[in-house]
C-alpha cells in the first residue's frame, strides 16, 4: 500500500523479492551456511588428490630408478683324446668319446615383473570425481530459489493463511518503520548535542553530502531542513 511503498533502502535489504534473479541479502545467510558445509568434502577431495599424486610420484621414482637387468653367460667344453691305434686305444676312444660334451648358456633377465606400474589419473577422471561436488555447490545456490516456492505452494493450498501472513508482514513493516524513525530522531538529536570537535566537523561535512537518515548520496531531489541551525539534507523518502 502507499503507506509502505516504495520501500526504503534499509527495508529493501530485509525483504526477499520472489521475481528477482539474483540471490538477495536475506537469502545469503542460508547459502553461506550450506556452502560452508561443502568445505569438508572439498578438503577431503583435495587430500585424496594430493595423496594420489604423492603415491604416483613415489611409485614412478621406484619404477625408473629400481630397474635392474641381469646377464649370465657360460660355456662348457669337454673333450677326451686317446691317441694310439691299438685295440685298447680304440676301445677307450669308443667308451670315453661319449663323454665329450659342448654347451653354451646365455641368460638375460630383469626385475621388471616385480616393479610397480603406476598410472596417473586422466583429466576425465578428475572431472568425474569433482562433478558431484560441483553439483552440490550448484544445488546450494539453486536452493535459495527453491525456498521462494514455499510461499507460492502454501498460498495455493491455504489462501486464507496467506492473507493473514501478508497482513502480518504489512503491520510488522509499519511498526519497524515507526521504530526506525524514532531511533533516527534520537540519533540525530544526539549528534546535535555532540561537542564541535575536528572529527565531528569532518563527519558533519560528510553527512551534508548524503541523507542524514539512510545515507543515500545527495541528489538534486534531496530536501534541506529549513531550520537555520540545522541545514541537514534528507532524501525524498526520508523527508
Amino acid at each position: 500500500k502507499r503507506t509502505l511503498l516504495p520501500l526504503r533502502r534499509v527495508e529493501v535489504s530485509a525483504v526477499v523479492f520472489p521475481c528477482r534473479l539474483a540471490v538477495q541479502f536475506p537469502e545469503w545467510t542460508n547459502v553461506v551456511v550450506e556452502l560452508l558445509e561443502c568445505i569438508p568434502p572439498l578438503l577431503l577431495l583435495l587430500l585424496t588428490f594430493s595423496l594420489d599424486h604423492v603415491l604416483f610420484t613415489m611409485l614412478s621414482i621406484i619404477q625408473h630408478h629400481s630397474y635392474t637387468q641381469y646377464s649370465f653367460y657360460s660355456s662348457h667344453h669337454l673333450a677326451v683324446h686317446v691317441p694310439g691305434q691299438s685295440m685298447m686305444a680304440r676301445l677307450l676312444r669308443n667308451a670315453i668319446g661319449a663323454l665329450n660334451t659342448s654347451s653354451e648358456t646365455q641368460l638375460e633377465t630383469s626385475n621388471i615383473a616385480c616393479l610397480p606400474q603406476p598410472r596417473a589419473m586422466t583429466r576425465e577422471q578428475y572431472v568425474r570425481t569433482c562433478m558431484p561436488l560441483a553439483v552440490l555447490v550448484l544445488l546450494c545456490l539453486v536452493q535459495a530459489y527453491a525456498y521462494r516456492l514455499r510461499r507460492v505452494i502454501a498460498a495455493f493450498y491455504f489462501p486464507k493463511r496467506e492473507k493473514s501472513r501478508v497482513l502480518y508482514l504489512y503491520n510488522k513493516m509499519l511498526q519497524q518503520r515507526q521504530s526506525f524513525i524514532h531511533r533516527q530522531k534520537q540519533r540525530i538529536a544526539q549528534r546535535a548535542r555532540e561537542p564541535p570537535g575536528l572529527g565531528t566537523l569532518l563527519l558533519r561535512g560528510w553527512r551534508r553530502r548524503s541523507c542524514t537518515l539512510c545515507g543515500e548520496p545527495r541528489t538534486p531531489w534531496h530536501h534541506r531542513c529549513p531550520a537555520a541551525a540545522c541545514g541537514t539534507w534528507y532524501c525524498g523518502q526520508c523527508w
